[in-house]
């Protein structure tokens, strides 16, 4: 994909996203991020007058006025720090507010506030009047804010942020990953006029776009959309849905007589024809189109929305692999955690497209966004780069038996509000919660999930995750996927297990879609050791060598590319990512697997093993380079290439590689080295252009 055309695929689908500021005067949507205060409540009684901006403590019944505002700007988390340290951080309330000036302009028109995402329970007040309640840290909500502002004066925006584990919020506890508290993610203000696509359809974006019979030759585009007036009449208007190319040209018109009652929401149904339709090809052409809404009466626009159309068509065969349009689509997968060192969760559109510009670089073509709905950028850039996506909620790792209103909540809004991207092709309903029997709460509420799941969105796939290398487990049977995390050799058996499993599998489960959602080990890039020992404790050891990991990774990528019962595989994962919780492998409160740091600024050596196998662009690396102190003077070396040739000299000396696991892994056995340093060169040519590297290991 050349680069011009990434700029102008991300341009469409980000600006689809986030610049529906210019679209007349119809609908206007801004940033809300600017001007905000906060203060942390310490986890103490406290009392808080919101229409002055005050904050009270009680100290042996008095109340005790404090002023302690901290001025900042969104995104914003009150845990950037202590979460990243130990489990020794703060759990609870915080206060942000803003001041508010609404336009005169707006007096007849509708008022919306839009949360991208608040960590993890958020109450609302406007002017002290409270307005609704947020439950869940990860996915959107909007709520109308019209009849609560004051157009003769200032208003005042606040909201109370609490990431305090509850049993009845997924997730319950932050033992997997923690949940950052605060306005983390973008707030926007939006206006529209009385007649307009709901907005308030758990932060939907008011039209979903289904695609039926699609191939190159022609596709039928469904669009259904969500209409509600606050005028006192009925209101006629037509439904005209336009269809633009890349460069903004428009290709398909449509229009429909409409009648908007002013009781409850009018549903719409248009129906186009595409003729040969330039498909979304994934990492290879990511073609998108964009799709726009308009309400128009009298020549007059009442409200617009703009989404990305990407036109395409996934097929899972069991057995055979994931197929795209037709062709079978390689399922080199990631996962991703959302979070980074010094800034936790709070994240800029730029840093979100540093990690998948870091991922594409890999190679990889697929993302499991794990364990929560991520930004909406991130499945913006996904579109936009071509990754064929997995998005899922936050039904993980424990169960409290209070949870299922909230999972099905935030099962509904992950679909909703994400409906129409086209890189997502299945839908997560859980990651490793557990049951003894089918009937207990686990395989009950999985089924219930999968249902609102394929029910608001039935062309898609499901899956749910078990941390068995059982397929039939009662709680994963409920939806259209299998996905096993099993990390061989780390937490359970060796690493050479992986292939064996896969056979088994192939032999009992022929028709079962399977895909190994997880698999890996930590590694810790500051610890180096000159010979590969399988840890003896991974739940308290202190030293996680990284070439433990980069063998795991060696072995089990060979095993997986040569059983095509694995549909998919996800490596965990692609970044290291805070863990409150654990202390382990010589860095506190951080899960070590990813193969690039939690500061983005250094790649493991195993980034290199899947970029030699993945990213088609031509690459020569030396593995272990970490590991310079030797105290043995014959070594192994090898090295990571897509190069159809390799030469290798040692202090000058030539040796000869043989290929190991596979075309890409090169081995040289039996290297003589010298007191001191020894200088390690390799070679490769690409047509006329010669690719090197080189390292140096120490014989003491």
């Amino acid at each position: 994909m050349n680069k011009f055309f990434f700029k102008q695929s991300l341009y469409i689908s980000i600006g689809l996203l986030i610049s529906q500021v210019s679209l007349g005067q119809s609908r206007i949507q801004k940033s809300f991020n600017e001007g905000w205060k906060f203060y942390k409540a310490n986890n103490s009684t406290f009392f808080t007058d919101f229409e002055n901006g005050q904050k009270y403590f009680e100290n042996q019944g008095q109340w005790t006025k404090l002023e302690v505002w901290e001025d900042i700007q969104l995104p914003h988390t009150y845990n950037k720090t202590d979460m990243q340290l130990d489990r020794n951080f703060f759990e609870g309330k915080a206060v942000y507010q803003k001041s508010y000036t609404a336009s005169p302009e707006d007096k007849n028109r509708r008022t919306f506030l839009k949360f991208e995402g608040v960590g993890a329970v958020a109450q609302l007040f406007v002017n002290g009047n409270y307005i609704g309640e947020h439950k869940g840290g990860y996915s959107m909500f909007a709520f109308e804010i019209t009849n609560s502002i004051d157009f003769e004066k200032e208003n005042t925006i606040t909201v109370v942020a609490d990431n305090k584990s509850r049993k009845d919020i997924i997730p319950i506890n932050h033992f997997l990953f923690p949940v950052y508290g605060g306005i983390y993610r973008p707030v926007h203000i939006i206006t529209t006029n009385k007649t307009n696509f709901v907005v308030t359809d758990q932060a939907a974006p008011g039209i979903f776009i289904k695609q039926k019979n699609v191939s190159a030759k022609s596709a039928e585009i469904h669009v259904e959309a969500k209409i509600e007036t606050k005028e006192k009449h009925t209101q006629k208007a037509d439904l005209v849905i336009e269809i633009k190319d890349m460069a903004g040209k428009t290709i398909l018109t449509e229009k429909q007589a409409i009648s908007v009652s002013p009781q409850g929401v009018t549903y719409v149904n248009e129906i186009i024809n595409m003729k040969s339709p330039h498909l979304w090809d994934g990492i290879k052409d990511p073609y998108l189109y964009s799709l726009t809404a308009k309400l128009v009466s009298n020549g007059k626009e009442l409200d617009v929305v703009k989404q990305p159309l990407g036109v395409r068509h996934v097929e899972l065969i069991a057995g055979k692999g994931v197929f795209l349009n037709g062709k079978k689509y390689p399922m080199f997968g990631v996962t991703r955690h959302q979070d980074r060192e010094g800034f936790g969760s709070a994240l800029s559109f730029e840093q979100h497209k540093e990690d998948l510009m870091l991922i594409k670089e890999m190679g990889a073509t697929t993302i499991r966004l794990a364990h929560y709905q991520q930004s909406p950028e991130v499945y913006s850039l996904a579109d936009s780069i071509g990754f064929l996506t997995w998005a899922e909620i936050p039904f993980v790792n424990r169960v409290s038996y209070y949870e299922n209103e909230n999972a099905k909540q935030q099962m509904s809004e992950l679909v909703k509000q994400n409906f129409n991207h086209p890189a997502i092709y299945i839908w997560g309903v859980h990651n490793e919660v557990y049951s003894k029997t089918a009937d207990e709460q686990v395989p009950v509420l999985s089924r219930e999930l999968n249902d609102i799941a394929k029910t608001l969105d039935p062309d898609r796939y499901t899956v749910a995750v078990t941390g068995y290398n059982v397929i039939d487990r009662q709680e994963n049977l409920s939806t259209d996927v299998q996905g096993i995390n099993h990390y061989f050799g780390w937490y359970g058996g060796k690493i050479e297990d992986l292939g064996p499993w896969a056979q088994k599998v192939q032999q009992d489960f022929p028709d079962y879609k399977i895909m190994l959602s997880e698999y890996g080990a930590d590694g810790n890039i500051d610890i180096s050791k000159e010979t590969v020992e399988p840890p003896t404790d991974v739940i308290s050891g202190k030293a996680f060598p990284e070439n433990y990991q980069t063998e795991t990774h060696i072995q089990q990528w060979a095993a997986i590319e040569k059983n095509p019962i694995i549909l998919a595989s996800y490596l965990w994962n692609a970044f290291e990512f805070a863990v409150p919780a654990w202390n382990r492998g010589g860095v506190n409160a951080r899960n070590l697997k990813g193969l690039i740091t939690f500061d983005r600024k250094r790649k493991k050596d195993s980034f290199y093993w899947y970029k030699a196998n993945w990213n088609p662009e031509p690459m020569i690396y030396l593995a272990n380079r970490r590991d310079s102190l030797r105290t043995n003077n014959v070594a192994k070396i090898q090295l990571f290439s897509n190069l159809p040739n390799v030469k290798v000299t040692v202090n000058g000396k030539s040796y000869s590689a043989k290929q190991g696991v596979n075309s890409k892994h090169w081995v040289i056995e039996n290297v003589q080295l010298q007191k001191g340093e020894n200088k390690i060169q390799v070679s490769g040519k690409n047509g006329n252009t010669e690719l090197t590297d080189e390292m140096i290991w120490t014989l003491q």
